[in-house]
């Protein structure tokens, strides 16, 4: 999962620095659109207002008691303008005239620039050259705020020459507000188209990534030994066909590698019983005693008995570990069939004098197979049975705690030594019975780890503080 960390880290440094390189272009094409559009209506300002002041030219006296007036008169408009959301109530826009030296003659909004040197100003430079002539300037230097637009145009008589220049000013934070505005609705936006990116990028990462990841606990579940169920990865084409690969490719491996290792099991366990019987079919060829023939005899039907057992069970635990999971679970009564299997054994038990102890409460439900569970509970009686010393008693108890089940089979015999703890659950690994000497298959309670396993519960086997072992069968509701 390193690469697609890594790959969530260049994605989300790609579009985080796309966005910032988005939101500079188009705040920076924001402030210079809206100041070009504020300039042009100021051009178209200045030249009305020259031209009102041209229109009462005297020889090249510039009369601006009109003008002076009119702008007078603007500044005392009562008006509510909604501009893009923005109200504006007053006017902003003034003027100031200077003669053909550039000393202002007139403000309509700074009176006390009246009388002030402007010529070296680029708008009034540039106007009394007959050049386009714009100036921003700020009040404050220290303020970005606090800058005006001049727009400059040379008042002319009647002979063309220029005798002055009006200029018209207007404070650039009256447009602040639009800029803004507009700021804040490219945020909004970039937000939007962000959040629906990271949408995307997270459907992405749920609909293949996360399948990914499943399918990736699920090959190292494989790879510890354990059998996980195939994970829900969705409807996705593309790692269902993945999915359905390395589930076939498990099948596949796990089939050759199960065939190997049971045929090299089997072939181990079954020389034992062979020999026996091989050395005592021999032996029968030889001239003896009735009872030694007979007890000859017998040795080579016990041995024959116990690899026909040993064969039995194998198939038995063979089939339950190609399954993956239970194919048809079904809402079973456990108490129901633990009662069953008790009364099966009623007649062995009593063969040996031994006692079975129910605690079994009425009615107790789980989801699961009844036949598996029937085989394994049965094991286990089995297995204790073996190793109950005569007169003893076997205790069957059925628990349930928080969301589990527990089936309990507890025997009075001898425990399980230290040594055999860690492997009595390996395949064909069995203890002898102290009474007969004798060992079982070794498959039972491989069965019963198995059957836990399908019902995704575990099966355990220790010694009992009071004495004997207790197994347990922990199944999930």
């Amino acid at each position: 999962m390193r690469i697609t960390r890594i790959l969530c880290f260049l994605v989300a440094f790609i579009t985080a620095s796309g966005f910032y390189s988005l939101y500079n272009y188009l705040n920076e094409d924001l402030e210079k659109q809206t100041f070009q559009a504020t300039e042009e209506a100021m051009v178209d300002t200045a030249h009305l207002l020259t031209a009102l002041v041209e229109c009462q030219l005297d020889g090249n006296q510039i009369e601006m008691s009109n003008l002076d007036e009119a702008l007078k008169q603007a500044d005392t408009h009562k008006f509510k303008a909604s501009i893009f959301k923005h109200n504006k109530e007053h006017v902003g826009t003034h003027a100031y005239i200077t003669d053909k030296k550039g000393i202002v003659i007139f403000d309509s909004h700074t009176p006390e620039r009246v009388g002030k040197d402007l010529s070296e100003f680029n708008d009034v430079f540039l106007a009394l050259q007959d050049k386009y002539a714009v100036r921003s300037s700020r009040n404050d230097e220290d303020d970005a705020a606090s800058s005006i637009l001049y727009v400059a145009v040379p008042i002319k008589n009647r002979e063309g020459e220029i005798i002055g220049v009006l200029s018209a000013y207007k404070a650039q934070k009256d447009v602040l507000h639009f800029i803004e505005a507009r700021r804040r609705w490219i945020i909004f936006s970039l937000f939007l188209i962000g959040i629906g990116i990271g949408v995307f990028i997270i459907a992405v990462f749920i609909w293949l990534f996360r399948p990914l990841g499943k399918l990736t606990a699920y090959a190292n579940a494989i790879s510890r030994g354990e059998r996980p169920t195939f994970p829900k990865i969705g409807q996705g084409r593309e790692v269902n066909t993945l999915g359905k690969a390395l589930r076939d490719m498990r099948e596949s491996l796990e089939g050759r590698r199960y065939t190997e290792n049971y045929t090299r099991m089997l072939t181990h366990e079954l020389k034992s019983p062979l020999a026996a019987i091989k050395g005592a079919a021999e032996l029968l060829n030889e001239d003896m005693p009735r009872e030694q023939r007979e007890k000859f005899l017998a040795n080579i039907c016990r041995q024959a008995d116990r690899s026909t057992n040993l064969i039995d069970g194998l198939l038995r635990l063979s089939q339950l570990e190609a399954q993956q999971e239970l194919s048809k679970p079904t809402t079973i009564n456990l108490s129901e069939i633990t009662n069953e299997v008790c009364d099966e054994y009623e007649a062995r038990t009593s063969a040996k004098s031994l006692t079975i102890a129910r605690h079994i409460p009425e009615n107790l439900t789980i989801s699961g197979d009844s036949n598996m569970l029937a085989t394994a509970v049965a094991n286990l009686i089995e297995n204790a049975i073996r190793f109950s010393p005569e007169g003893g008693t076997i205790t069957i108890s059925l628990l349930e705690e928080s969301n589990k089940t527990k089936i309990l089979v507890r025997d009075q015999g001898p425990g399980i030594p230290d040594f055999a703890k860690e492997r009595v659950f390996e395949h064909f690994y069995s203890l002898p019975c102290e009474e007969t000497k004798q060992k079982g298959t070794g498959l039972g309670l491989s069965f019963v780890l198995e059957v836990a396993k399908l019902h995704n519960g575990a099966a355990s086997l220790e010694n009992s503080a009071s004495g004997g072992a207790i197994a347990t069968i922990t199944l999930p509701h």
